[in-house]
């Protein structure tokens, strides 16, 4: 018996990528006979780390663990296996969000919709990210054993070394550093962190910066709007990184004073996760799995206009003690995300499923 986990595209530090990876060390770990296959594999990942979705030899005595996040010819070609099939649930971004700004992945996410329901009576059991994640799959349809298991984080890449020049250039200027990590893309709302931003800046803290650091492409319609709404707004610390090194990440993190988030799309939210891992207090808006993630921890917002959200940022910046609350829930909270429980949980669960076969 092999496990095969299998997806789209595997991606240099995609947390869906990332997860992946670490979900192998864990089967390894464990005694499994284990590969990974994708239709795209980034050249930046180690050599050998995984194969083409050509190269795979189906067997009945195969378990497939299926990453299930976006429509895919791969995800047609699972059905007709004849393997065993395990679907690691990420969610699907609902279509309406690119509707104004790309017809083609308003498309994607549309087929990807479509495909989560088509392959609704396959698996055997599902492993959703959050309970957000399960009562979606429950809502199209799956009645298979549903089991929630967040996404293993390899914190150890954490303790690398940061970009010390990024950090020199803006830990100790007196600035206030407002963070966001995640790509540009209209679910993640960054229009109105910019809003926000702007009430803070001109109307508490003019010493302060908003920092988008995500991935875009520069023909986007959706960085463009957010590009010509920071300018119309005469906002000149607004920073997109665009995809930048891990190390700059990290830096990124260690210079920031506040984690803000005020997305309203998430099946679990990764770096809310990252910014419990480095202190960072945390800001958000409760949207989808965005409060079952902080699980208590954090500052949740019920809303989210630019004054309430420029008002709360002000507070935790300023407030040491509110900061200190915030920081030590947050570090309570980071224990239920644990490397060796969420492996420990993974394996048994897996266990338990390969022992009723």
């Amino acid at each position: 018996m092999k496990i095969i986990q299998m997806l789209p595209t595997l991606a240099y530090g995609d947390a869906i990528g990332n997860d992946v990876l670490a979900l192998d060390e864990a089967l390894k770990s464990a005694g499994y006979d284990t590969e990974i296959y994708a239709e795209n594999i980034d050249k930046r990942l180690p050599k050998r780390c995984a194969k083409y979705t050509s190269k795979y030899r189906d067997s009945r005595e195969n378990i497939i663990i299926f990453h299930l996040s976006i429509g895919s010819s791969l995800a047609e070609q699972v059905l007709q296996y004849e393997a065993k099939v395990i679907i690691v649930y990420h969610n699907v971004t609902p279509p309406v969000f690119w509707k104004s700004f790309s017809h083609e992945a308003e498309k994607l996410c549309e087929d990807g919709i479509a495909c989560v329901k088509r392959m609704s009576g396959r698996p055997m059991l599902c492993l959703a990210d959050s309970k957000f994640n399960k009562e979606d799959l429950i809502r199209l349809g799956y009645t298979c054993p549903i089991e929630v298991l967040p996404i293993l984080i390899a914190f150890d890449d954490y303790a690398k070394k940061p970009d010390e020049e990024l950090i020199r250039k803006y830990k100790n200027d007196g600035y206030t550093n407002i963070l966001f990590t995640g790509r540009i893309a209209p679910n993640k709302k960054q229009e109105d962190l910019i809003a926000a931003f702007y009430y803070y800046k001109n109307y508490i803290n003019p010493k302060s910066r908003l920092i988008l650091a995500g991935s875009f492409q520069k023909k986007d319609v959706y960085y463009n709007k957010l590009r010509n709404y920071a300018d119309q707004l005469g906002l000149d610390d607004v920073i997109f990184t665009g995809h930048i090194p891990f190390e700059q990440i990290l830096a990124y993190y260690r210079i920031a004073d506040v984690l803000l988030c005020l997305s309203e799309h998430e099946g679990f939210c990764v770096p809310l996760v990252e910014a419990m891992y480095f202190g960072v207090p945390i800001i958000a808006y409760d949207s989808t799995a965005v409060g079952e993630t902080l699980g208590g921890s954090g500052l949740l917002l019920s809303e989210k206009g630019p004054k309430v959200v420029a008002e709360a940022v002000h507070k935790v910046a300023t407030d040491e003690t509110l900061r200190n609350i915030i920081i030590s829930n947050e570090k309570m909270r980071l224990r239920d995300f644990e490397n060796e429980r969420i492996k420990g949980q993974f394996i048994r669960i897996l266990k338990k499923c390969v022992e009723e076969i």
